[in-house]
């Protein structure tokens, strides 16, 4: 009797410990939705995000408490012609732990514009991977896009702790691409909505053609990142291989969406790895650097000074 116990407390802190792999943090404004409609629906809508990201399993993996994958969530939403039918944007924020620091990279820097769904409060946020699309596609589309942006979390992020660590995860969130919801406003989902969408980030990920990109993940947070505790130069030299490969990536295929991704959020982090190089590490780096992130190309020539 006494093993059975054990048995059964054994699998109930095994069920607690290695279960959901997000600490996400849903923050929705309303700021911008017409005064007819009840404010306290968005603090309803907010709650049931952060349940529906936090309560679900999304991977096969177990995960243990301390490695949960930590995001936020900006939902910032307006009103649209049609009665409980919102539009606006997200905002996508993933941020994951360099070894022997306290220091949290960021892995996931975006904004997503195209947004509208339909939501009536307190109605349930229900999503099955092998039916995306439910009998209202506007209902259907808020949870679609919440489920393909956690699996792309974690795929992103298991790509940066192993070799082609996230492709079941990217392989899912293409599924819910494939069987997006199809109705009156929704975009986003399909390759001629745009350059720069759900489309085109999860097919840069899975192309074979863009295979290189796979690779750039693990290097730079792996072999780079996680290496610059013990032994700085090796590191920053691991970084501008992969600014190299990202360069030769760049001449080969312009314009490719999951260039720009990559750098998104990550170029005060690069100047501050830089900043301490040798010499011809840190002209390399500025070389490199304003050529493939143009945006912040000012910001590396002043930084790196």
């Amino acid at each position: 009797m006494q093993k059975i116990v054990s048995v059964i407390i054994f699998t109930v802190a095994s069920f607690y410990g290695y279960a959901q792999e997000l600490n996400a943090r849903v923050t929705v404004s309303a700021a911008q939705v017409n005064n007819t409609v009840n404010k306290n629906t968005f603090l309803t809508l907010q709650n049931a995000l952060n349940n529906f990201l936090n309560n679900r399993k999304w991977s096969k993996d177990a995960y243990a408490p301390n490695e949960k994958i930590d995001c936020t969530f900006f939902l910032n939403i307006q009103s649209t012609e049609e009665l409980n039918v919102y539009s606006g944007s997200l905002t996508i924020q993933v941020a994951r732990p360099v070894y022997n620091t306290n220091y949290l990279s960021p892995i996931i820097n975006f904004k997503d514009d195209d947004i509208i769904f339909k939501y009536i409060e307190f109605q349930q946020l229900e999503f099955n991977d092998n039916r995306v699309t439910g009998s209202d596609a506007q209902l259907s589309n808020l949870t679609a896009i919440f489920a393909y942006y956690a699996n792309m979390i974690i795929a992103f992020d298991n790509e940066s702790f192993a070799i082609r660590g996230g492709e079941a995860n990217f392989l899912k969130a293409q599924n819910i691409v494939n069987n997006a919801p199809d109705g009156r406003g929704i975009k986003g989902w399909k390759a001629f909505d745009g350059i720069r969408n759900r489309y085109w980030l999860v097919d840069n990920m899975l192309n074979t053609r863009y295979a290189i990109m796979n690779d750039v993940y693990y290097n730079y947070y792996r072999l780079g990142l996680d290496k610059l505790y013990d032994d700085e130069n090796t590191a920053r030299s691991e970084i501008i291989n992969v600014l190299n490969q990202l360069a030769v990536f760049n001449n080969e295929n312009p314009n490719t969406m999951i260039n720009q991704f990559f750098f998104q959020g990550k170029s005060n982090e690069l100047i501050k790895v830089f900043s301490k190089a040798l010499p011809q590490d840190k002209a390399k780096a500025i070389e490199l650097l304003t050529r493939l992130d143009v945006t912040n190309a000012n910001n590396y020539k002043e930084g790196l000074k």
